[in-house]
């Protein structure tokens, strides 16, 4: 679709297989570097053709960390540089996206059609029967990177053409050559998800569940899609080695996903079976996690595990805790800290929570704040609230940091972290502590760093996608042929923060009794359990959600009076912009790309 993407066929692809432990799984030696065209004479170099896939593994699209959220109702931030402001403050053109996807997304695709070319052509080791089952695994993969790929291309660019038909974006089956026609239409947006759906059956059905080994003697286990094949052949195309790579239970996931995009307001059309297509989809994933356990109960695991210490030094390559579906490789670092970690800790405090988001956390007897039944006291804000607001959120008087310093955000605090009274200094009177590392130590004199790893996929946002799509197709309490509800599934999130554990949760108990309401609650939850997560950006959109509610703040004086702070930062979007744009240079470059309606 792009030059970038016309570059591939006559690069030098710099091959780097990510996998630990895998140098004698293929063979022979890595070559550096090798032009496209030498795969078909060199059958038995398998690391050069898999190093087209793993340049379209690269490229997986993570909203994980982009802190989008402050191009919302639920952050700021101090850094005036950063593009999601930009976008939240009216600079978002089709020049100017911070949310483009079109490049990366198609110049991933163009690497999978790659590799489904040559996946055929290659003896991946010398065992015949062993070399079928690892081409059968990278089809599987790369079948199922294209439709992920297809999938953040319609959530970034997806939208309402000129003629009022929903549009995605042009279908690449194949890899494309100098000589093909590059000027082409964008499907409707329904055909997309037909391409999705079809990829991911394919991929389902050429990968396992997941990458295990199996003991001597459990032929009996290997399933028989793969024919009669030996415990050792399956292992080494399909063992515990491979973990990380893509899986059938990943492509579930990813069905999931996409089903609720489609289903979404902002793209249904009113159709009724699309949310019950993603409440199936969903469960589906639950139900091989033993439903309602997949939500994770212990609060300790499934609310915390960007922080738990001993779970995550002990994590192997490939291997996920128990809230964590997909993940990244963990690094060891300490950037997230410095960015978002108050001044007085020697941070930047760069994302701000809002007082909106705050306001949504609500009390522990599980009542909206502004509910009467709630006790909600206006100048003790922080007390017998959701126990998740201050896991997430630091607010004014709690402590930070390796020496548990308190952190005074008010707007007459003696130090930097106060409100606005410097450079980085909160501009909400909030500072960012999920995600952080509260045993990272900044000080220059004695800085530590730690283990910090992104989820592709929680089973927690899995659980919310099948809440939201079961109460939209069969409303609040039917179970849909599962064990389990929408009504049910908030009620194990919210018993897992300690929301309504004395009273039995009255709110969700006269919630239940109303798709609308239930809606909204639903909506809430979502906003609570995966904030900071690069979700809400995505959410308001889909949902047809007003996003011009400004960021509000507050400020905090001689200890306990608390000024609303109304209009921290406004936001100016058009109603249009629910839909992203399809990128200027390529509406220049390509007659046949229909822009979305209201983007120029």
């Amino acid at each position: 679709m792009s030059n970038k993407i016309k570059g591939i066929l006559v690069m030098l692809v710099s091959v780097s297989v990510f996998l630990s432990g895998c140098q004698d799984l293929i063979e022979p030696a890595q070559e550096n570097n090798r032009q496209l065209e030498a795969t078909a004479y060199l059958p038995n170099d398998a690391r050069f053709p898999y190093g087209i896939l793993m340049n379209g593994y690269n490229r997986i699209p993570t909203n994980f960390w982009s802190f989008n959220d402050v191009a919302t109702d639920d952050a700021v931030t101090n850094d005036q540089n950063n593009g999601y402001l930009r976008i939240a403050t009216g600079q978002w053109t089709p020049a100017n996206n911070p949310a483009d996807q079109w490049t990366n997304c198609f110049t991933g695709i163009q690497y999978v059609n790659l590799m489904l070319g040559e996946v055929d052509k290659v003896q991946w080791v010398a065992d015949a029967g062993a070399s079928k089952l690892f081409g059968t695994r990278i089809k599987g993969e790369a079948y199922g990177l294209r439709a992920l790929f297809l999938y953040h291309l319609l959530q970034s660019h997806g939208g309402v053409g000129k003629n009022g038909m929903m549009l995605g974006v042009p279908i690449l089956n194949k890899a494309q050559t100098t000589n093909d026609n590059y000027n082409l239409p964008r499907a409707s947006f329904d055909d997309c998800m037909k391409q999705i759906y079809q990829d991911l059956d394919s991929a389902e059905a050429k990968l396992p569940l997941d990458y295990i080994n199996l003991a001597s003697g459990q032929e009996n286990l290997i399933p028989a899609k793969y024919g009669k094949v030996t415990v050792e052949q399956y292992n080494r195309a399909f063992g515990i080695t491979f973990s990380g790579l893509i899986a059938g239970r990943i492509i579930k996931a990813i069905r999931s996903k996409a089903a609720l995009l489609a289903a979404s307001p902002a793209f249904n059309g009113g159709n009724v079976n699309k949310w019950t297509d993603a409440a199936k989809y969903s469960s589906e994933v639950l139900n091989l996690n033993g439903g309602l356990s997949a939500i994770v109960a212990n609060a300790a695991s499934g609310l915390t595990w960007y922080s738990n210490v001993a779970e995550i030094g002990t994590l192997k390559d490939g291997a996920n805790p128990p809230e964590v579906l997909w993940r990244n490789n963990w690094n060891e670092n300490r950037d997230l800290e410095t960015a978002n970690f108050p001044p007085t800790l020697f941070g930047n405090g760069r994302i701000n929570p809002t007082q909106n988001l705050v306001d949504a956390f609500p009390m522990l007897n599980g009542y909206p704040i502004n509910d009467p039944k709630s006790g909600y006291v206006a100048n003790n804000p922080y007390t017998n609230r959701d126990p998740r607001l201050r896991m997430f959120i630091l607010v004014n008087g709690q402590t930070s940091g390796v020496n548990n310093t308190a952190i005074n955000t008010a707007a007459d605090s003696p130090t930097n972290d106060g409100l606005t009274i410097a450079a980085t200094s909160t501009r909400t009177g909030y500072y960012l502590r999920k995600l952080l590392r509260q045993d990272v130590n900044l000080n220059p004199t004695s800085a530590t760093n730690q283990r910090h790893y992104k989820p592709h996929i929680r089973y927690t946002e899995i659980a919310l996608n099948y809440a939201e799509a079961a109460n939209e197709a069969n409303g609040p309490t039917a179970t849909g042929g599962n064990s389990y509800s929408a009504y049910d599934v908030i009620r194990a999130i919210r018993r897992r923060a300690g929301i309504g554990l004395t009273n039995n949760d009255e709110y969700l108990e006269s919630a239940k009794n109303s798709k609308e309401t239930m809606r909204a609650l639903i909506r809430n939850e979502r906003r609570l359990e995966l904030c900071f997560e690069g979700f809400r950006f995505w959410d308001l959109r889909r949902w047809n959600s007003d996003l011009t509610e400004g960021a509000k703040g507050v400020s905090i004086r001689s200890g306990n009076v608390y000024t609303i702070i109304p209009s921290v930062e406004t936001r100016v979007y058009q109603n249009f912009m629910k839909y992203g744009p399809i990128p200027y240079s390529e509406i220049l470059k390509y007659s046949a790309l229909e822009q979305n309606q209201g983007w120029n």
